[in-house]
């Protein structure tokens, strides 16, 4: 295999486990790599708590229950978590692109029991597409068989800003990358079915960025700049005989979340079109290497006039394991 975990002697274990010492090594090895990419969820999200800056401790618990016959009756959740707000707290994490979460009766009695038994809240992370929300399982409402979410609701109810410290943030219109590239050697020249098409031989001779509005600062700190990695930027270009001026700006929509920027960044340090490897991040020394804090980044950003608005959502209605004081 590729890319070896550094957990890769407990994946096997777990898989031999199972399977028993005696199965083929082929099916080892395949059940080996979907348990590391087969709970990619868990590990992005323990990911993303860690990279907001407010978790205390994060891990994942071991859900290898006996005696067998507690499963009837226990569910143990994915992850045991303990925030700057308060904690510990008790995280079951699910994905799903419908409008409404559902969990049928019997498996919401069984965490819910569990839960009950530690005297720990329980919360549910819910990836809907690549948006997080973190809830309190309370919310999940009796439907005519199942305990259901909207989507809606568990924007509503969200806990992951005040818990994890995540925030929505606009980038300030007009601000943005610019490039000025000189037109060095015509290379060649083709026709086409509305006039014909230059190649050049180019050579980039400036570099700037803007604030909102437009205006020109150079002086913007690295980690402002890196901001514009999190946002889709428009392009345009204006050319002239000798250049060519390319253009990366922020348009007047969009809003975006501190947990997706994570994304954008990721892709943009790696810069390749592979999927994030969040298994071996959870492990990481450092999760990003452009931009150490991004909430403290977002506040010089928007000092500096690259960030518009930074947004902190609270839940409509506060659960009462959190105080006003945290």
């Amino acid at each position: 295999m590729t890319d070896t975990p550094p957990d890769i002697e407990r994946l096997i274990q777990d898989v031999l486990a199972d399977l028993g010492f005696d199965a083929e090594a082929g099916e080892v090895a395949r059940r080996v790599r979907r348990l590391n990419h087969g709970l990619p969820a868990e590990d992005e999200f323990a990911v993303i708590c860690a990279w907001l800056g407010r978790t205390r401790l994060l891990h994942k618990l071991d859900q290898h229950q006996t005696p067998a016959r507690s499963k009837s009756e226990f569910q143990v959740p994915d992850i045991l978590a303990m925030f700057d707000a308060g904690g510990p707290f008790l995280i079951e994490v699910k994905v799903c692109n419908d409008e409404t979460l559902s969990f049928k009766a019997d498996y919401h009695a069984r965490l819910t029991r569990y839960a009950d038994q530690m005297g720990l809240p329980l919360l549910v992370a819910w990836k809907h597409y690549s948006l997080w929300t973190l809830v309190d399982i309370r919310h999940l409402a009796l439907a005519r068989k199942n305990f259901n979410i909207s989507h809606g609701e568990a924007m509503r109810q969200n806990l992951l800003g005040i818990l994890a410290g995540d925030v929505a943030f606009k980038l300030a219109e007009g601000s943005g990358l610019h490039l000025d590239i000189a037109k060095e050697q015509l290379v060649e020249t083709r026709p086409t079915e509305n006039g014909f098409e230059e190649t050049w031989q180019m050579r980039v001779t400036g570099v700037h960025f803007t604030i909102g509005g437009g205006a020109v600062r150079n002086d913007l700190h690295p980690e402002t700049t890196q901001l514009f990695a999190t946002w889709d930027l428009q392009s345009s270009e204006e050319h002239s005989p000798t250049h060519i001026r390319q253009s990366f700006t922020v348009g007047a929509e969009g809003i975006e979340f501190a947990h997706r920027a994570l994304v954008g960044l990721l892709a943009w340090e790696k810069r390749v079109d592979e999927p994030t490897n969040w298994r071996t991040l959870l492990r990481a020394p450092e999760i990003t290497r452009s931009i150490a804090h991004f909430g403290a980044a977002l506040e010089r950003g928007l000092a500096e006039g690259v960030v518009h608005h930074i947004l902190h959502q609270r839940p409509v209605t506060a659960p009462d394991f959190i105080t006003e004081e945290n």
